[in-house]
């Protein structure tokens, strides 16, 4: 891809979305690394943020399961409880608020969906009645039996790690109904005891959104950022909704860009970048 054509692309791009009534946020793991953390596609990227589980041969899709809240779980609090520590300390980076500035200059509003579980956008600022966390939310928690459908917040759960041994240290959390072990509120790998109610409350409010985008036939712009395709939940879903809405899908990501064909863009660079792109505000610390 040669400079004009990327510099045209951004040009069209920065153009539908200053013209669409309507914004569509779509977020994978891409959108966090401008801020900071880690990035799990593969195993490499997973076992560098975490040494010690890497030294065990243990996979990303294996770490994310419940099983280990049975089989382990310091060590499956170690590794939730750090990411939870991990998340809370983390600033979102500059193109979390130009996004959100975007998203409130469309006369019909928008919406976020992000397969993420790190409470990022609603750190930034965005409506968190306007966010859908589809793969749910470390910020919550369930019993791990689960002996009853109640969700939680954990604003005031605290996990200490020991870094070194890379195990959680007592107390636990616990559910307050049954006193068995807590475990957040995140849709796992072989996950069959996921509470997915507060999840299914996010979604029928984006639905809604969507249907009334549809009915009063406003203009849609999708913008889906660092969303890949190990688990590609986010690319089928704004690909769906740009079909479905007659929108327009500009997919950022510095892999896995490819859209479908006209007049869907792609953008081959990080979030920050592609946001500053559509926002026309020059981006000095990264080049596409």
């Amino acid at each position: 891809m040669n400079e004009i054509s990327l510099a045209t692309r951004y040009r069209n791009a920065a153009r539908i979305v200053a013209e669409a009534d309507a914004l569509l946020i779509t977020a994978g793991a891409g959108m966090g690394v401008d801020s900071g953390l880690p990035d799990f596609r593969g195993d490499t990227g997973f076992w560098k943020a975490y040494p010690v589980i890497a030294r065990q041969g243990i996979s990303f899709a294996e770490m994310a399961n419940p099983q280990w809240f049975q089989r382990d779980p310091y060590l499956a609090w170690a590794f939730y409880g750090h990411r939870l520590n991990l998340y809370r300390r983390t600033t979102p980076h500059a193109g979390f608020a130009w996004l959100l500035s975007l998203l409130q200059t469309r006369p019909a509003g928008g919406f976020v969906l992000t397969s993420n579980v790190d409470n990022q956008f609603q750190k930034a600022g965005f409506d968190p009645e306007c966010i859908e966390e589809c793969h749910g939310s470390i910020e919550h928690l369930q019993c791990t039996t689960p002996c009853c459908p109640e969700i939680w917040s954990a604003e005031a759960t605290r996990v200490q790690v020991d870094e070194a041994r890379f195990r959680a240290l007592d107390p636990l959390p616990r559910c307050p109904h049954c006193n068995n072990l807590a475990r957040p509120n995140i849709l796992m790998f072989g996950d069959s005891d996921w509470l997915g109610q507060r999840t299914a409350r996010q979604g029928e409010r984006l639905h809604i959104w969507l249907n009334d985008l549809l009915v009063r036939q406003r203009s849609l712009a999708i913008v889906e950022l660092g969303a890949g395709l190990s688990v590609p939940t986010i690319r089928y879903r704004s690909e769906t909704y740009a079909a479905r809405l007659g929108g327009v899908l500009i997919r950022i990501n510095p892999r896995d860009h490819e859209v479908p064909g006209p007049p869907h863009i792609s953008l081959p660079v990080s979030a920050a970048v592609g946001i500053a792109s559509l926002c026309a505000i020059p981006e000095t610390s990264s080049n596409p």
